[in-house]
């Protein structure tokens, strides 16, 4: 019998392609790491499939294509990008999949919000305004303090609370410019305002079949994330709420995930729990960004993402109860925009007792960005311990190790 295929999507900026390249190497799956790019750039790039995720119907049709000739066991989108077009391919060849129009929910902030408000999944005081709307008018139709948001993009970029009428026309003037520079989408050429949510965030992973819900882990953010960016610090788990908060936030996300639409895959939900409740925040239908997986085993010792490669193709999965101690991961933010000259402490890092990994995934001279603008981090610091306590202590410590030289970038006018 002949090893399951995978087709793989990711961008080449992705931090997880590898990750699943490596956990399908060893459970013996034939693999294809389907990469964005523009088929023209594939040879110089050394890659062997090229799909352009920005003429999705023209990925689709290339991935049929290739189906046609040697079929796939399953197609899998590892990032946000890549979710709609794997839903559209694996639905034309007859695969397992989400609906694509819930793939879009799950990318789109609007569509996302309407779903929960029609589903009766908590949500806050939210409207759509066109791109080109005048913040100063829109300023005054608000509630306050609120968040301006873009539809479609990722990783808290462009995301900025406002708690004035002045501070909501500097927070949109900035987000539209990020949405203007990423290019801007005809689909999604529009802000979100919505009500800010105070409370204690929390992240969850999670595995669906057949719009069954397995939830595999949830994480902590001790640090708050109060704005005005939101820029994610650390994940520990397991959790230390209490057991019926943890149940209202499983119960919380299956409902979301339902309306939406999401049935198979792995979803990752970010939820925030105050006195009003437990409140889906936002919804992707994959798993976990940067190297944060890494942290999570599963029985028999099993990655979380050799689970998803397993559920993908209908193997026999491992028991999804998450294994061994408490863990956590700490994304290294970036303090300042400029250029990273210098990195040093990650030897003394390392040594910090419960520490299991220092990675500083930044390159050296080459600029790096804030939030709002940013996408990215320096590097990840990964911890196991007895207790969640221990972990993000030892987190702490060992971020407080590491010191990063960064220097302004200079503009050069011209005369």
């Amino acid at each position: 019998m002949s090893a399951p295929r995978v087709l793989v999507l990711y961008s080449p900026a992705s931090y997880r392609g590898n990750a699943f390249l490596d956990a399908a190497k060893r459970l013996g799956y034939d693999t294809v790491a389907g990469i964005d790019l523009p088929p023209e750039l594939a040879e110089r790039w050394g890659v062997p499939l090229a799909l352009d995720f920005a003429d999705p119907e023209a990925a689709v049709d290339q991935i049929v294509t290739l189906h046609a000739a040697d079929p796939f066991d399953a197609v899998l989108a590892v990032d946000d990008r890549a979710t709609l077009i794997a839903a559209r391919a694996a639905d034309r060849i007859g695969l397992p999949h989400n609906d694509p129009a819930s793939a879009l929910a799950a990318r789109d902030k609007w569509v996302m919000r309407q779903r929960f408000a029609d589903a009766g999944v908590p949500v806050p005081r939210f409207t759509r305004y066109p791109l080109d709307a005048d913040p100063a008018h829109v300023a005054g139709d608000e509630h306050y303090p609120c968040v301006v948001k873009p539809l479609r993009l990722s990783g808290s970029r462009g995301v900025i609370r406002a708690d004035t009428p002045d501070e909501f026309v500097a927070a949109w003037d900035r987000t539209r410019a990020i949405i203007e520079r990423d290019g801007v989408d005809p689909d999604a050429a529009a802000i979100l305002v919505e009500d800010y949510l105070p409370g204690v965030e929390v992240a969850v992973e999670g595995l669906l079949t057949a719009g069954t819900l397995d939830v595999l882990a949830i994480f902590d953010k001790p640090d708050p994330l109060e704005g005005p960016f939101f820029e994610e610090t650390i994940y520990v788990t397991p959790s230390r709420l209490e057991p019926a908060v943890q149940t209202a936030i499983a119960d919380a996300t299956a409902r979301a995930a339902a309306a939406v639409g999401l049935r198979e895959g792995p979803v990752h939900a970010e939820l925030r729990i105050n006195d009003r409740g437990v409140w889906p925040i936002e919804l992707a239908g994959r798993s976990i960004g940067g190297l944060c997986s890494s942290v999570l085993e599963f029985g028999l010792g099993a990655t979380l993402e050799e689970l998803i490669l397993r559920h993908a193709v209908g193997d026999p999965l491992p028991h999804p109860q998450r294994a061994g101690e408490a863990a956590g991961v700490m994304m290294i933010p970036i303090p300042s925009s400029g250029m990273l000259k210098a990195c040093s402490g990650v030897e003394e890092a390392a040594a910090v007792p419960l520490i299991t990994g220092v990675e500083i995934t930044a390159p050296l001279n080459q600029p790096v960005l804030t939030l709002p603008e940013g996408d990215a981090y320096l590097g990840f610091i990964f911890a196991r311990g007895d207790t969640p306590a221990a972990v993000e202590h030892a987190l702490r410590e060992a971020h407080a190790m590491l010191h990063f030289r960064i220097t302004p970038m200079i503009t050069l006018g011209t005369h």
